[in-house]
Parts: C-alpha cells; sequence; structure tokens
C-alpha cells in the first residue's frame, strides 16, 4: 500500500495510506456518521460524486456481500477512514472492500486522522476534495479543484434510461427514477405493488398513460433546481394521483408547491433524529441529503410541516393541504440504519386506496 493524500479546497491535507484504487479522484467531501451499513452508502445514488468520510473508526469488518447492494454499481467516488479492516470476516462476505474498491476503481485512504477531518469540514463546511499520491503538487492539486465546475444535472447519471417492470397484483405505482434506492423497491413488492420505475425527464403524460394509482418521487442526488422538467412534471400530478416523495423527491415536491431549497452547510448523511408534529414522536432516521426546503419558503404554499429536525429544526417533511400529496427528507426504508418510519409505505397504499375510493364515489354520485 502507498502514500496518500487528501486535499481540500482550502489546502488543508491529510495523508494516509492507500486501498482500493490508485486512481486520483475528486468530488464534494462530506461525513457519513453510521456505524455499520457501509456497503449501502458506497451503493446509495444519493451519495453519487461524493467523497465519504466515516465517522466510526475502524470499516470493512464483514467485507462485501451480494445481498445489501442498493444500486448494481457503486456510486461513490472515495473513501476516506480511519482504519480499515484487514481481516474482515462474516459468513455473509464475498470480498473485503480493498478488492472490492480496486475492482471498480474506486481510492481509498486509512490511517487518517477522521475526528480532525470531520471536525474541519463541519466547521468550515463541506467542500470538495482530491484523493492523490503524496507526490502530486499542492497548488495544482487547489487550482484543478478550485476550476472544477458545480455538478448540475446528477441525476441523469444515475436515472433508468427506459422504463421496466416489476410486476404485482397491488396498487399500481409509478416511480419516477431519480435515483432509487433497492430498498425503496423491497418495501413495495413486499406489499405486492405493481411498479413501473420510469426516467426522471418522463412527462406527465407519459405518466398518465401507465394509469397509476399512485405515484412516488424517489430518493437521489444533486441540486433539485438542475432538474426543471421534474419540477414542472411534479406541477401537473398534483392532485391527479396521490404522490409521496421521498430525499430529493420531497425537494422538488417542495418546489413544485411554491417552496424555495438551500444547501446545508455540511449535508447531512447517516442516522439524525426527528419529530412527527402530529403525534408529537421523536424518531432515528436515515438520510442522505445535501439540500433542504427552506423553512420561511413555506409560508404562502399550500404545503404544511409534518417532520422536522431535531438538531437544527430543518424540514423533514411535508404535507399538501387539498390533495393526497406527502414526502419526507430521510429514507423511511432505512437500508442502512433505522425502520422507525417504514410505516410511511403502508400511509402511502392508504393514501391510494382512499384517493380510488373518493373517485368511486365522485363518479356515483
Amino acid at each position: 500500500m502507498t502514500k496518500q493524500q487528501l486535499v481540500l479546497e482550502d489546502g488543508t491535507t491529510f495523508i494516509g495510506t492507500g486501498f482500493g484504487s490508485t486512481e486520483s479522484i475528486s468530488g464534494e467531501v462530506v461525513f457519513y456518521n453510521g456505524i455499520t451499513g457501509y456497503q449501502e452508502m458506497i451503493s446509495d445514488p444519493a451519495n453519487a460524486g461524493k467523497i465519504i468520510v466515516m465517522t466510526q473508526p475502524l470499516v470493512g469488518n464483514y467485507g462485501i456481500n451480494q445481498d445489501d447492494f442498493e444500486t448494481l454499481d457503486p456510486c461513490i467516488n472515495g473513501l476516506i477512514v480511519k482504519e480499515v479492516s484487514d481481516y474482515p470476516s462474516n459468513f455473509r462476505m464475498d470480498e473485503s472492500l480493498d478488492s472490492f474498491f480496486k475492482a471498480h476503481d474506486i481510492p481509498g485512504i486509512t490511517g487518517v486522522d477522521t475526528r480532525k477531518l470531520v471536525t474541519h469540514i463541519r466547521n468550515q463546511g463541506s467542500m470538495k476534495g482530491s484523493i492523490t499520491n503524496i507526490e502530486s503538487s499542492l497548488d495544482s492539486i487547489i487550482e484543478t479543484l478550485t476550476s472544477i465546475p458545480e455538478q448540475t444535472n446528477v441525476v441523469e447519471q444515475v436515472s433508468a434510461v427506459k422504463p421496466y417492470i416489476i410486476p404485482g397484483r397491488g396498487s399500481r405505482i409509478v416511480i419516477i427514477d431519480l435515483g432509487i434506492k433497492h430498498g425503496i423497491l423491497r418495501e413495495l413488492t413486499k406489499r405486492g405493488c405493481h411498479i413501473t420505475v420510469v426516467p426522471y425527464n418522463y412527462g406527465f403524460e407519459k405518466i398518465m398513460r401507465l394509469k397509476p394509482e399512485g405515484v412516488l418521487l424517489s430518493n437521489g442526488p444533486g441540486n433539485p433546481t438542475a432538474i426543471p422538467e421534474v419540477i414542472e412534471t411534479i406541477k401537473e400530478l398534483i392532485g391527479k394521483t396521490p404522490l409521496f416523495g421521498i430525499g430529493l423527491g420531497q425537494l422538488l415536491f417542495g418546489l413544485a408547491c411554491g417552496a424555495s431549497t438551500e444547501k446545508l452547510p455540511y449535508g447531512q448523511y447517516g442516522n439524525y433524529p426527528v419529530k412527527d408534529l402530529e403525534t408529537n414522536q421523536s424518531h432515528l432516521v436515515a438520510k442522505s441529503q445535501s439540500y433542504t426546503i427552506t423553512n420561511n419558503s413555506l409560508d404562502g404554499t399550500k404545503l404544511e410541516k409534518i417532520y422536522i429536525g431535531l438538531n437544527d429544526k430543518t424540514v423533514e417533511g411535508l404535507k399538501h393541504k387539498e390533495y393526497p400529496a406527502f414526502s419526507v427528507q430521510f429514507n423511511p426504508e432505512g437500508s442502512p440504519g433505522p425502520e422507525d418510519i417504514i410505516y410511511l409505505f403502508d400511509s402511502f397504499l392508504q393514501e391510494i386506496k382512499q384517493f380510488s375510493e373518493n373517485k368511486e364515489d365522485t363518479s356515483n354520485a
């Protein structure tokens, strides 16, 4: 293993030992506070293009298996850890984290003071960084980092290219794929749903030709304002069919209803507490987000908050005041993380049932 360095765009440098690929890579550096679930995090499309810093000091104990992927290919650009396990062991393990990263050209650095690095990101905000060998010129790395333009439409890289079906005998659900996780598909198939997954830019008329009983706006990466065509589609869908937004889906739902979004200082990746404003209960949830709904932008809209973050009062859930449409900023299915609010999939199906019954009553009147 060779010495590698993480260089941040403000010039701060962290040196450690490389594992996985030796390729140089750049990306936004954020930290993940989960203790386990690194395989799901690595393959979560919401983390596309990120260099992830793990707050858990020892990573890779149970290797990589075939069951815990959230998409077919890994999505992150790089991984920074305090210590990577040299001797992983688990009855489900197929290979080590190191060999998996080598096979997929993902660089990692071990031996980094991750507490110091996380504190720096938390205090200074998330920023671009580059994983390179220690011989690389610091000035040239910083010059390259500062010249990298902000990514615009990241969703295009992770969305389905064409529609596909997961057959079932239950409710007909159309999922607008903004970077869908397998965990969401698993929860809907468990409930017998007939699922059609469509690309992010699939228009309103095409969606309605599929005769959906409900539409789910999936999680995904990037700035929601970079995909205005999806916002326009959601505007047309509201009131026509029940809607459920998750992660990026919430941000787009909010924008479609007149709210605005803003970037968080250093993102929220991992496990965070939220409060259900309808029941006054607190829950621990899994999150992967860099953007949030601006709190005061809800004034004058037809949206109301149903969940808030307990740490910073961020908007964690929204509900339309007139139509069957709601959203959450977190991952109700966990994968990885808590499953405290997995019942939201049942709430969505109940909304679909109620909407269908109301349509029948109206047509029979």
